[in-house]
């Protein structure tokens, strides 16, 4: 999602500066991962071109921290779209529409001059010499530039928080002038942590759940149990609105479902009263096991927070460990209900997750809920069901969907 750090004047459609546009990014962690940096680099400059491929084909050049992302006779509008796109991209902490200008200071000047024109409030230059061979230190730079826009515009020079920050980068063969820009997803690059599989639900913290797992670089599937044949395809319409949304982080998602109505029904025909929940999330987490294992999945994501439910206890939460070899992950595991809603609100899925649905879930749902499952005791019931089994039965019965974000859809 992107958010502006400026005022909208920020990006309006600016007068022509002698130079090239362009967007520079800004790199977070990425930066700090030592001899594997390049690895780093190398998989978030590939997810951003494959991320940009339906606005415009680009190049990405990785120089000293940051990216330069580059289209040969662009034009302003394109660079926006490139821009507010990237900002989607797991690994960029800030993303700068800025001018690429000659590396001299007439150049400069006129950039300079050119995006200051028609702004009010004070302002601050800041540079950033990255290439010392530049005649000009940053701050006699920042200087120089600053005399020449409050003599031409008459804007008051405030160096702690100004109206507008107008930033000078002097790389190795050319300058980047800019001002303003739009807040990234920080994080890591999707894929660099390897791949998992969240069991998704219509609600609201699984795909936030999913996003915080792509934010530390795990590429995911997703897997829906629908409650069908006695359940209608409302749920399934929103998992696939969920994934479609979330396709925007990682691109390429893949969404299998399961009609889990069936199996629901042999649970509940089982005796396994108060325990039904936790059987059939133990059910749910064996199938997701042997699918991610089809997949190369390594691990399992949830979004079980502890206390958030009057099931979500850790006796249960144990108890559901037990079913599986892989490993869960609960990102939401400390959170509670506002933090998640805040969280699904600012990545666009929570007014999905609010529509209406016949959640399968609900269909064994007891009077009490049971707050200290035995693990003895639910092996016993799973004896009688022979789960093994029916977890590779409903593993067979998945269907594959592959919902893609905005302009990709299109293209």
């Amino acid at each position: 999602m992107t958010t502006l750090e400026t005022a909208p004047a920020d990006v309006r459609e600016q007068s022509p500066v002698d130079g090239e546009p362009c967007v520079l990014l800004k790199l977070g962690e990425v930066v700090l991962k030592g001899k594997n940096r390049e690895l780093f680099e190398r998989r978030l400059a590939d997810n951003v071109r494959q991320a940009v491929r339906p606005i415009a084909r680009v190049d990405v050049v990785r120089r000293h921290g940051v990216f330069i992302v580059r289209k040969h006779d662009a034009d302003l509008a394109t660079m926006e779209r490139v821009a507010q796109r990237i900002t989607d991209v797991m690994g960029i902490v800030w993303a700068h529409r800025a001018w690429r200008v000659g590396k001299d200071l007439a150049s400069v000047e006129r950039a300079a001059l050119e995006l200051m024109d028609g702004r009010t409030g004070t302002f601050a230059v800041r540079s950033r010499r990255r290439d010392k061979r530049f005649p000009m230190t940053s701050t006699e730079l920042d200087r120089h530039i600053g005399t020449l826009v409050a003599h031409r515009y008459g804007q008051p020079v405030r160096l702690k928080d100004p109206a507008h920050t107008l930033s000078i980068e002097v790389d190795r063969d050319e300058v980047f002038v800019y001002s303003g820009g739009l807040r990234g997803q920080g994080g890591l690059p999707v894929g660099m942590s390897g791949r998992a599989l969240v069991l998704m639900s219509g609600g609201i913290d699984s795909p936030v759940a999913a996003y915080r797992m792509m934010r530390r670089g795990l590429r995911v599937d997703y897997l829906h149990f629908s409650g069908m044949p006695f359940t209608g395809p409302e749920s399934i319409y929103k998992a696939y609105a969920l994934v479609r949304e979330l396709d925007k982080f990682q691109g390429g998602s893949r969404l299998f479902v399961v009609p889990f109505g069936k199996a629901q029904q042999q649970i509940k025909s089982s005796g396994a009263d108060r325990l039904a929940v936790i059987a059939q999330r133990r059910l749910m987490l064996r199938t997701g096991e042997v699918l991610a294992r089809r997949l190369r999945g390594s691990a399992l994501i949830t979004g079980d927070a502890l206390g958030q439910v009057s099931s979500q206890t850790l006796a249960n939460i144990t108890a559901l460990d037990d079913a599986v070899e892989l490993p869960i992950l609960r990102p939401l595991v400390g959170m509670d209900k506002v933090e998640i809603m805040d969280q699904a609100r600012r990545i666009r899925t929570l007014s999905i997750s609010e529509l209406p649905d016949e959640d399968c879930c609900t269909m064994l749902a007891p009077r009490r809920a049971e707050t200290r499952a035995k693990i003895d005791d639910l092996r016993q019931i799973e004896k009688r069901l022979d789960v093994g089994e029916l977890a590779d039965q409903l593993a067979e019965s998945v269907q594959e969907h592959r919902p893609v974000y905005g302009d990709a859809a299109a293209s």
